[in-house]
């Protein structure tokens, strides 16, 4: 009988659901477009069997991938396990042999040396295939519609990086995927690479290059010119591993780092920026223009991670753990090591920001978040794993400067949107934005879509599901014709 622990990453808001099953025609409320032709797949980690330690991590558990499926203008709904290596072996074996987050040291000897991977942060679909992403690991590939598992990829061999990332962009000039790894040596190992993926799957390049410091990597920016890498302290190292202390940890002493590669370079062209210590994750977007290269990203003073906790041992410090959507700019050519500029551009508190994926690599005129009011009214038990109650939907303007919220109300928080065009040829920015509302308290979960650029209108229709999806970490949307290799 499975009994997991009673901590915070296993109860409240982040309760188990291990539900694999399909809903044929879901309840509808309001208007689904009937344009919208295509898939929208997410993650969530979901432990099959109760973790090895009492102190297991969410980001910990195995990928459960959902797939709604938009036909005209009905919706089904198919849930399925990423059947990793390790969901395999401990299927087979019917429980945990895998143990603490990126540490081997604490598995099970019948294990030593398998693929660790969860596939638990981010699926794309992808020259006809669903990429399952953890960045610690390959890429697993799935059927984007039956969610088969196919197994992890090497591109034939050609990959040599140990790891993959868990946000490739699409170039929507070449239609080539731009990836990255770290770690690509191996656990808290400083070399990286940056790749690209052919439209049909194939890897048409591995440049190899060293960060600073051994780090999370966890997103990066890519524009027409330029691949663009954020270091933050976010630190790794084998005597952390050896401890069993939590992977990763912040550390305030550190600067941070700007990496600027050319995309027709390697690793000898890389030009590192240098800026004073903050945190910041997910990326919007970058874009530049020349040699002048611009990054935007939500940016915190301080740690907003309280499971990967201080080195030096200070408390976690939930005011200075507040991202702000800020643009960075540095120019390639410049002959020191000075960012041009840090730019804050709201005052809105947010994270998980979204543009309209036709344009990543390009300047992007809108951009979408989830914002945190702690002000507002709240029901529930707690927020995240970060602890964040995200409450409201965040809409920019960056032509006409305005920004709009809209509010989920007290019993509910919002996971990841994302954008879906109108029409695959519509102007940029027109569409919709879809995202996943959880009302947790009468513990349902619902895909709200909203328009684009009105959000504060509330949702025009929602897909309604009769159980709560577990918290996840991210999504994508695929065009009808991007489910098959053309």
């Amino acid at each position: 009988m499975a009994h997991y622990p009673d901590t915070r990453a296993f109860t409240g808001i982040l309760n188990m659901l291990r539900f694999e099953g399909d809903i044929y025609d879901c309840e509808v409320e309001g208007e689904i477009p009937s344009q919208l032709n295509g898939t929208f797949h997410r993650v969530h980690p979901d432990q099959q069997f109760p973790p090895i330690f009492e102190d297991d991590q969410f980001f910990n558990g195995d990928g459960m991938i959902s797939l709604f499926r938009f036909r005209n203008g009905k919706v089904d709904f198919k849930q399925r396990y990423a059947q990793t290596d390790k969901w395999k072996l401990e299927r087979e074996a019917d429980k945990a042999l895998f143990g603490a987050y990126r540490n081997p040291l604490t598995d099970d000897p019948s294990v030593k040396g398998q693929i660790r991977s969860t596939a638990n942060t981010t699926p794309m679909v992808h020259a006809g295939k669903l990429f399952a992403m953890k960045e610690d690991s390959p890429p697993l590939l799935m059927d984007p519609l039956t969610l088969e598992t196919f197994g992890f990829t090497d591109f034939d061999g050609k990959m040599k990086s140990e790891t993959f990332c868990a946000h490739p962009k699409i170039d929507p000039i070449t239609g080539n995927m731009i990836a990255f790894s770290y770690g690509a040596k191996g656990l808290c190992t400083k070399e990286c690479t940056y790749m690209e993926v052919s439209p049909t799957g194939e890897l048409l390049k591995e440049v190899w290059f060293d960060v600073p410091y051994t780090c999370m990597l966890h997103d990066f920016g890519a524009t027409e010119d330029y691949v663009v890498f954020h270091i933050i302290p976010i630190i790794c190292n084998w005597e952390r591993v050896e401890q069993r202390l939590p992977y990763f940890g912040f550390d305030t002493t550190l600067p941070i780092y700007l990496g600027v590669l050319p995309r027709d370079g390697d690793g000898k062209d890389m030009k590192w920026f240098k800026g004073p210590n903050l945190f910041c994750s997910h990326v919007m977007n970058a874009f530049n223009d020349g040699s002048k290269v611009f990054f935007d990203v939500p940016v915190a003073k301080n740690n907003m991670f309280p499971f990967f906790p201080d080195v030096h041992g200070a408390a976690y410090k939930p005011e200075e753990a507040q991202s702000k959507m800020t643009r960075w700019t540095v120019d390639y050519n410049s002959k020191g090591e000075d960012f041009e500029s840090m730019d804050k551009m709201t005052d809105m508190v947010g994270e998980f920001p979204r543009i309209d994926d036709r344009y990543a690599t390009q300047q992007h005129d809108y951009g979408w978040l989830l914002v945190t009011d702690p002000t507002l009214q709240f029901n529930g038990p707690g927020g995240r794993a970060s602890g964040l109650m995200i409450n409201k939907l965040g809409y920019m303007d960056f032509l006409t400067g305005k920004q709009s919220e809209w509010w989920a109300g007290p019993d509910c928080v919002i996971q990841e949107p994302c954008f879906v065009p109108r029409t695959p040829d519509s102007p940029q920015g027109d569409g919709y934005i879809i995202a996943l509302v959880d009302d947790i308290i009468n513990n349902y979960s619902k895909l709200a879509i909203f328009e684009a650029q009105a959000i504060e209108e509330g949702p025009i229709g929602s897909v309604n599901l009769p159980f709560r999806l577990r918290q996840g970490l991210h999504g994508n949307w695929a065009d009808e014709r991007k489910l098959s290799i053309a």
